[in-house]
């Protein structure tokens, strides 16, 4: 039994930009759960599209893995001989909970955590990169040098799946989205003081892309195939392939 969200519940004096600490590593199955919607469609498509690109021999990346939702469906999901999922996080306490997740479950998938800076990282021999609410979360200066050593990285045939919280270019239809969000929130249970609390402790951090910014910028680094294959809301998720 997962914890309950409550971190924004009562008024915080002085609030602080939103991180991925131990109070949010301790409730984020249910924080997500309450928060993304089609969170739960976008997982399971994850492990779908792992059984139908990953390559034998080669590597599958979860790149700010959290607490291993994606990689597990990707293990589980994964029917190709000598591969290896490679998880990473720069937060030591969601990497904590995934080894822990990821430990209750038995496969002879090799699974490696690492905590790193994904910006830092080199992608090599993948098959299958997953960025799932990620992306968001790099600062916008760094974004193309990331997914350009992503498309380098990935063999012929290979797919990124990038899921991300989208801004509309249209502002009607995006304050449209965002009450929707926010409606969608209320409907699972939190408090205007939690949604706007929580609000402006993302505002400086999750800085969201439009859908075309982010098809532009996937087709500037090279991938010849990309579109938007779901979306709820203001959150959805890309294909992009090699």
């Amino acid at each position: 039994m997962h914890e309950k969200d409550h971190i924004f519940a009562a008024p915080i004096a002085q609030l602080g930009d939103f991180c991925f600490d131990q109070r949010v590593a301790e409730v984020f199955p249910d924080m997500i759960k309450r928060s993304v919607p089609g969170y739960s469609n976008i997982i399971s498509a994850i492990g779908m599209m792992t059984a139908r690109f990953a390559q034998p021999d080669s590597r599958l990346y979860d790149l700010g893995c959290s607490l291993g939702a994606a990689t597990q469906e990707m293990r589980r999901n994964l029917t190709q001989p000598g591969c290896k999922i490679i998880a990473v996080d720069n937060s030591p306490a969601m990497l904590e909970r995934a080894h822990n997740h990821l430990a209750s479950f038995k496969s002879d998938v090799e699974v490696e955590l690492q905590q790193a800076d994904i910006c830092d990282l080199r992608i090599e021999n993948a098959s299958v990169v997953v960025l799932n609410f990620t992306l968001q979360f790099i600062a916008p200066s760094l974004r193309e040098a990331l997914l350009t050593g992503i498309y380098q990285g990935l063999n012929p045939g290979g797919v990124l799946i990038l899921s991300e919280k989208f801004l509309s270019a249209d502002g009607t239809v995006n304050e449209l989205l965002i009450d929707l969000h926010h409606d969608f929130k209320r409907a699972n249970g939190y408090s205007e003081l939690e949604i706007s609390q929580k609000r402006n402790a993302l505002e400086n951090v999750l800085l969201p892309d439009t859908p075309e910014l982010h098809k532009a910028r996937l087709a500037r680094v090279g991938f010849p195939h990309v579109d938007m294959w779901f979306q709820c809301f203001n959150f959805g998720s890309m294909v992009a392939i090699k």
